[in-house]
């Protein structure tokens, strides 16, 4: 009822375009509505609050308005928290401050949001890579980089790295081998906890054996995949080759991912070489994926005799004028080894072909060392030059020499 007259004749009423509550009997306002909208709420007289009213968005420059609604639509279409969101804006208003992103390129700032919704998807723990972000923001990597790097920087942010074991989930993810499509026989679908499980095995795998340090974890992961789906029905997947699991997948082959997949197998052959009951068998890099399950679950066993335990075994072979009966097995003398190419798990001799367990780029350099151009020819000595304190030292070789060197240049 109306305060003034008690009158219950309440209406609504839209003056310039605000709501107010009028009492029609003697005229008396009782409520008014917010000062500011913003433009969309005027045109269907809402009130709405003030950090989303025209009076604050003056507030703010065209640049920094067009930033925060990119940051937004980025958070939007990766499913983000609304927290991620805040944090990600609140990264983005203080990087514009800073003078370093003031006389920056416009493509540059355009990345900036995307490099503020990835820091905060990395300290939250949200697997999320960079490469991603570039293919939404259509934008260079290297490019990306350098604004990411800048804003680390400049803002003083701490951002851990995302672990393998997350970006494995985040790959596989994508997969479409897990629901049945016209375009995936039934025979290749596989249940997704069986194939992560297994993938991750093998990705730790090839951590421990210096295939992960310093490499693109991509194709990795994609060798990796691959043979946990190979062996996970080995009948009729050992004949699908790597570029067709990639097109069955939905994703893209990355070019070094036959090279990681053969070094998988040299490693897995190593391990299966120690192996009692498959001594009687013929292994090859197709037969060597029916026993993967059994190769990880003894993965601890069969490292440490393939890489560690056949130095002793060796040293029971050598003449002893070869070597010492006392010397240490693992001293710099004798190697980690392990044998490489042999064609079956029985026919592997300890007398071999061996390689140390180190990582690929030292096994296989890629590139060789160029020799040192010559250097200009010094001008003619003359005898006069000064000469060093190591110089001179070089010439003293007697001990009486030394001394009488130290003792007069003590004095």
């Amino acid at each position: 009822r109306c305060p003034e007259c008690g009158s219950a004749a309440l209406v609504e009423d839209a003056h310039y375009a605000q709501q107010q509550l009028v009492c029609a009997a003697c005229g008396c306002v009782l409520a008014e509505g917010l000062l500011t909208t913003t433009y969309t709420e005027e045109e269907h007289l809402r009130e709405v609050a003030y950090s989303q009213s025209t009076g604050q968005k003056e507030q703010l420059s065209r640049c920094l308005q067009r930033g925060i609604r990119r940051v937004q639509d980025l958070c939007k279409v990766l499913q983000l928290p609304a927290v991620f969101e805040e944090t990600a804006v609140s990264y983005f208003q203080r990087a514009l401050q800073l003078p370093a992103f003031h006389l920056v390129s416009l493509e540059k700032k355009e990345l900036l949001g995307g490099c503020c919704v990835f820091v905060t998807c990395r300290q939250h723990n949200w697997p999320l890579t960079m490469g991603t972000v570039c293919s939404l923001l259509y934008a260079k990597q290297d490019l990306f980089a350098s604004v990411y790097l800048s804003l680390q920087k400049e803002l003083g942010l701490s951002v851990p790295a995302l672990s393998l074991a997350d970006l494995v989930t985040t790959h596989l993810n994508s997969f479409r081998l897990f629901q049945p499509a016209a375009s995936v026989p039934a025979p290749f679908l596989e249940d997704k906890e069986k194939l992560l499980a297994r993938t991750m095995g093998i990705v730790e795998l090839a951590s421990e054996t210096w295939l992960v340090s310093g490499r693109h974890p991509v194709p990795i992961v994609t060798a990796a995949a691959f043979l946990a789906w190979q062996s996970l029905q080995p009948g009729p997947r050992l004949s699908c080759p790597l570029a067709r699991f990639c097109r069955l997948a939905g994703v893209d082959l990355p070019p070094p991912a036959h090279l990681r997949l053969k070094e998988l197998l040299e490693i897995l052959l190593g391990m299966a070489s120690q192996l009692s009951w498959l001594r009687g068998f013929t292994l090859d890099k197709k037969t060597v994926v029916k026993h993967i399950g059994d190769l990880l679950q003894h993965r601890v066993f069969l490292l440490k005799s393939a890489f560690s335990q056949q130095d002793g075994e060796e040293q029971h072979h050598t003449a002893p004028s070869q070597g010492s009966p006392g010397q240490d097995s693992g001293s710099p003398s004798s190697p980690l080894v392990v044998q490489k190419g042999c064609p079956s798990a029985g026919q592997c001799q300890r007398g071999g072909t061996l390689r140390p367990l180190l990582p690929p780029c030292l096994i296989h350099p890629r590139k060789r060392l160029r020799p040192a151009a010559p250097s200009a020819p010094d001008s003619a000595t003359t005898g006069d030059e000064p000469i060093s304190d190591s110089e001179i030292e070089q010439y003293l070789r007697s001990p009486e020499e030394i001394r009488a060197f130290r003792k007069a240049k003590a004095w």
